[in-house]
């Protein structure tokens, strides 16, 4: 049902590039799908920044309750059921106004913009994302 194509495919976009980048630093990673956290912790940890894991945003208010030290970065994605990363960033800034916040989601940044959910000029970045998309707007949003 295809047409029959000569030569060999791309490594496109979707390959797993490499990343080189060092940083350091404290972030709460809120993400409702396991694999897409365990992707974005594990690149995170590779890059050198301590992370704090959390299925939702419930759990990622009672971890940050448990933490002593700083954080310098909440990446949270925007829709959750029970709590959207809106929500999470007004409740986590109440008792930390500096906290800068990464905000992830599927949908797209123009979409998420006209139902109101984020305001402009919020950091985000758009899923699927390779590794070094996730290291590259961390470090961009740590600044």
């Amino acid at each position: 049902y295809l047409p029959r194509v000569e030569g060999t495919p791309d490594a496109g976009e979707a390959s797993a590039e490499p990343v080189r980048q060092r940083a350091s630093g404290t972030i709460l990673l809120v993400e409702d799908e396991a694999a897409v956290r365990r992707l974005a912790r594990r690149v995170l940890e590779q890059v050198g920044y301590t992370v704090l894991e959390a299925p939702d945003g419930p759990e990622a208010l009672r971890l940050v309750d448990r933490w002593d030290g700083d954080i310098d970065l909440a990446v949270t994605d925007v829709i959750m059921p029970g709590m959207s990363g809106q929500e999470l960033s007004a409740r986590l800034r109440a008792t930390r106004p500096w906290l800068k916040i990464l905000y992830v989601s599927g949908y797209t940044d123009d979409a998420i913009l006209q139902h109101g959910t984020l305001l402009p000029n919020t950091a985000f970045l758009q899923k699927p994302f390779t590794p070094g998309a996730l290291a590259q707007r961390v470090a961009e949003a740590m600044r």
